[in-house]
């Protein structure tokens, strides 16, 4: 849970890999990936340049800038192509480089809302229109609060508010907006949804929202680089957008540079629930460390470590695939890679930014790239980001349940990975096999099979128990395993008397499709044995040199 073994005390210092209990030569390469995307990806740079901050407890280990934050004066539509700035006008990426948060700028607002919630003054199964009783109209009395944070309110996904001239005329759209969909019962991503929870938090509290952020987040927890609308003395340290103009954007205001890339947050004067914060890797962790920690930070408590629970627990799961906190994203494989449990929270910007925390191991990774520079059409996907999550749930080590090494599956897309035992004939009755099995896969995507031949020809099912210290066995029939397992070592049994009297070969087999994957599949200790009779020992020597592996390596982490 958040807060475990870090109550608190935890506050963020730059330290080595080894510190942070992770491994060097995968934050290295996290880096190299990264820089990958500042070229052709796969026709143009994915982004002009990044921060990448990744960390474990209160280490961050790894804080590096990649590329330009500024690098084009324009955008050639003609050519599709970015004009470049003379070199001595360009301006390379630096740790404390300040983002356009786009999106991200919702976490800030639905910590707002939780809030609220440990006040009283807000209810999550109240109606939004008790508070504000104009967006009762269009059909929408029934939406509820909750349904705002987790984006099951029914509204589209977006309206194009700029073109309102005033107010007054926004908030008249906002109110006879129609749903889409009836109230929870579907899971529709909204900006709306976030600027009708900025109109309520600033109605209960009476207070706009930019000063809300101010004085409950980022004043409390020193964030000094984290505000909407930032000053004129901050430009020449920001990050670049984009060349706005139709008919890809909906204003025509040039290079946007210092001033909110969404043109509903720009016609709202900067300050947007669904958009507008403007912050920098490190004040990211930061906020990222504070939930880890429980929702205390240096000695300042922003959030009761329940509330954060609240953040962290999903609201939504008749909807799978689209798990969801009061204002988090939750195991979303798509950007959080093999970061993404059960628990991983985070969320993107349109801009080229995410926060990813993963409770289960205590870590955070903060990406923050400017993918709309020069034009929002160049960015597409989210490969860099889960390139950056890969490398850190791989620099996360996993060590062995015995000795030195066990076999790792890799984790690499589109492979079928192969750990094949020898033949072993299986003479007498109450024949097993037992291992240590340790895996972490892409739900229903990416499976595990334990499969069994009696020819070596063909494989069939073969069906096994998984057991981890202190719980329940879990019953695996079909002779699969998948998804997440609480990332701790089980010990697998299967049954093998059905075949006696004849020679077998075991193995299994770890296949990936194309898109995502887990942190993989570790196997250790293999033994097979008939009652007393020891058939196969990994620890022995001459056994262990005839175990088959294509696509398995030995690893100690």
């Amino acid at each position: 849970t958040p807060g475990a073994g870090a109550r608190g005390a935890t506050t963020l210092r730059r330290g080595s890999a080894r510190r942070a209990g992770l491994l060097a030569g995968q934050l290295r390469r996290l880096v190299t990936d990264a820089e990958r995307f500042l070229g052709p990806s796969p026709t143009h740079p994915w982004y002009a340049g990044a921060v990448l901050l990744a960390g474990r407890g209160g280490t961050v280990a790894l804080h590096e800038p990649i590329g330009h934050a500024v690098r084009y004066e324009r955008y050639d539509e003609v050519a599709d192509a970015g004009v470049e700035l003379p070199p001595e006008r360009q301006v390379p990426m630096a740790e404390d480089t300040v983002f356009d948060l786009a999106s991200v700028s919702k976490l800030f607002t639905s910590l707002l809302a939780v809030r609220r919630l440990e006040r009283g003054e807000l209810e999550l199964g109240a109606p939004v229109a008790s508070y504000l009783p104009r967006f009762a109209g269009s059909g929408k009395a029934g939406v509820t609060v909750v349904q705002l944070l987790t984006h099951t309110s029914g509204f589209p996904s977006w309206i194009p508010l700029y073109e309102e001239p005033t107010h007054e005329a926004r908030l008249a759209r906002i109110w006879a907006q129609e749903l889409v969909a009836g109230p929870g019962t579907a899971y529709l991503y909204s900006d709306l949804n976030l600027i009708t929870l900025q109109l309520l938090l600033e109605e209960v509290t009476g207070t706009p929202l930019d000063e809300l952020l101010r004085e409950e987040i980022t004043g409390p927890l020193g964030m000094t680089r984290t505000r909407y609308n930032p000053p004129a003395s901050w430009r020449p340290k920001i990050a670049a957008t984009e060349d706005s103009r139709p008919p890809w954007a909906g204003l025509d205001r040039g290079m946007v540079h210092g001033e909110v890339h969404d043109e509903n947050a720009f016609a709202m004067g900067g300050v947007a629930g669904h958009a507008g914060v403007f912050s920098c890797a490190w004040d990211l962790a930061v906020l990222g460390r504070t939930l880890l920690n429980g929702g205390v930070y240096g000695g300042r408590r922003i959030l009761r470590e329940e509330s954060v629970e609240l953040m962290f627990r999903d609201f939504t799961p008749e909807f799978p695939g689209d798990a969801h906190g009061l204002g988090f994203e939750l195991y979303q494989h798509w950007y959080m890679g093999a970061m993404a449990t059960p628990r991983s929270a985070g969320h993107t910007g349109f801009t080229g930014t995410s926060l990813v925390l993963d409770p289960s191991t205590d870590s955070f990774l903060v990406v923050l790239g400017n993918s709309v520079h020069p034009v929002r059409s160049w960015r597409s996907g989210s490969a860099p980001r889960v390139a950056a999550a890969d490398r850190m749930a791989r620099a996360v080590p996993v060590r062995p349940r015995t000795g030195r090494t066990a076999w790792f599956s890799q984790m690499a897309s589109d492979t079928t990975a192969v750990l094949a035992l020898p033949p072993l004939k299986l003479s007498g009755g109450g024949a097993r096999l037992r291992c240590g099995l340790w895996w972490d896969t892409e739900p229903g995507a990416d499976p595990l099979a334990l499969e069994v031949s009696a020819g070596g020809e063909t494989w069939e099912p073969l069906a096994f128990t998984t057991r981890r210290r202190g719980g329940e066995p879990s019953e695996h029939p079909e002779g699969t395993a998948g998804g997440w397992s609480g990332r701790v070592w089980h010990e697998l049994e299967a049954d093998l008397d059905r075949w006696r009297g004849s020679r077998v070969r075991l193995r299994w087999r770890y296949t990936t499709d194309r898109l995502y994957v887990g942190r993989g599949v570790y196997v250790d200790a293999v033994r097979v044995t008939e009652g007393r009779r020891v058939r196969f020992d990994e620890r022995r020597p001459g056994d262990a040199a005839r175990i088959e592996a294509d696509g398995w390596v030995r690893s100690s982490d």
